[in-house]
């Protein structure tokens, strides 16, 4: 089991399609994750498996580069992706399920398995990654209600 493996959820008042739709583009990542600067495609869109989007952005402090690549993508269900790059190797699950009322029970789930000095920091790291995702989600639900 990796050590790290951080699930977040929460009830956006949107209909799945909607929630995956804004929340599996790419180019909207930096409007809702806090910590994302920038979002580039290394390989054409739409975004499907085998997609690579590269990503900068801030955790920790530090800044990170790394690149995505789409491992799975079910449009309105789930998008898988994974990264060697960055301070651990790390995949990346979005799930989208009806919540009934034209809601939608989103997941985010990050797991990784650090090595050399990152692992020492993973239970930091982990508690870390959490409240950021909790914040992220928080934000996405607040941009996607507001439409």
């Amino acid at each position: 089991m990796p050590s790290i493996n951080v699930l977040t959820e929460i009830i956006i008042n949107r209909p799945a399609e909607a929630v995956s739709a804004y929340a599996a583009d790419p180019s909207n990542a930096p409007d809702w994750y806090t910590n994302i600067e920038s979002a580039k495609w290394r390989t054409s869109p739409p975004l499907r498996t085998g997609a690579k989007v590269a990503f900068s952005a801030h955790f920790l402090g530090r800044r990170l580069e790394y690149t995505y690549e789409v491992v799975a993508f079910v449009p309105g269900e789930r998008l898988v992706m994974r990264t060697a790059q960055g301070p651990f190797p790390m995949e990346t699950t979005y799930t989208w399920a009806s919540a009934g009322n034209g809601s939608t029970h989103m997941t985010l789930r990050n797991r990784g398995e650090p090595t050399g000095f990152s692992k020492i920091l993973a239970p930091f790291m982990a508690g870390a990654m959490r409240r950021a995702n909790n914040k992220d989600l928080a934000r996405l639900k607040s941009v996607l209600e507001a439409t």
